[in-house]
């Protein structure tokens, strides 16, 4: 029998699922993925996103706003997340928040968005999914700050992209690291450099789908099922077997999530 699997970021709310949702949860099951988290990218989602958690019951999710979503936050949007992670227990995580300066350079106003959202996350005692896209300075102050005076929260580098001296550094601030389709691109040499030297007790695997179809489902919408492949390079790459790789991944997941 294989391992289990844990895709720990996903996006399933998105329209281009609509049609054979239900046939996306055949083969994430037949894959051995037998829990997903959600991401959340800005409040709206939330409805949608509890909706998809009472259709799907190895489904947990997190709140959060997006960085390049900060044009959806507004002077309620620390309360809605408050209220829905306080309501509903299969709130695991909030995020996905961050720093985003590859797609835009607003970086005074994303700290805006950021902070009180770390706040709430330390408030109320949940990890966070940290989106940091060409970022990696000013994230590192931001945490370094509230690591320092015992404010920083738990939680996980996602997708992650930057250089095996970024991750060592978020490692030393108590962060997991994943890994998504990117580690499996070739020349995403950074990445895979990242993905053999990271420690085991400290990595995690995802899709991010529908977006970065890991090889070989280059150019189609991904899935949850495909976290295999992202566990299968990251194995490759440490020169360990799939089965050490999914079991740990597994494991690291459950124990910052409390994952089922």
């Amino acid at each position: 029998m294989s391992p289990a699997l844990i895709d720990s970021h996903c996006h399933l709310v998105f329209r281009n699922f609509d049609d054979d949702l239900e046939q996306v949860a055949e083969r994430w099951r037949s894959a051995g993925v037998v829990s997903l988290l959600h991401a959340c990218v800005e409040t709206g989602e939330i409805p949608g996103i509890r909706a998809l958690a009472d259709r799907f019951p190895e489904l947990r999710y997190s709140v959060g706003v997006h960085p390049l979503d900060t044009h959806h936050w507004s002077a309620d949007s620390i309360s809605v997340l408050h209220s829905a992670a306080k309501s509903d227990q299969r709130v695991v995580a909030v995020g996905e928040l961050g720093l985003d300066l590859f797609r835009d350079s607003n970086l005074q106003e994303q700290l805006a968005v950021l902070r009180p959202q770390l706040d709430l996350a330390v408030n109320l005692d949940l990890p966070v999914i940290v989106h940091c896209r060409d970022a990696a300075g000013p994230m590192l102050e931001e945490l370094r700050y509230r690591y320092r005076n015992a404010k920083c929260p738990r939680g996980v580098m996602h997708c992650w992209g930057g250089t095996l001296e970024e991750m060592n550094e978020f490692l030393e601030l108590g962060f997991f690291i994943s890994f998504s389709g990117t580690v499996t691109f070739p020349k995403a040499e950074s990445i895979h450099h990242c993905a053999s030297h990271v420690p085991q007790d400290r990595f995690l695997v995802e899709t991010d789908c529908p977006f970065l179809s890991p090889v070989p489902y280059r150019g189609k919408r991904n899935e949850p099922a495909n976290v295999h492949a992202v566990a299968t390079r990251v194995a490759n790459l440490r020169e360990q077997s799939f089965e050490e790789v999914a079991t740990s991944s597994t494991e690291n997941a459950r124990k910052l999530f409390g994952l089922p």
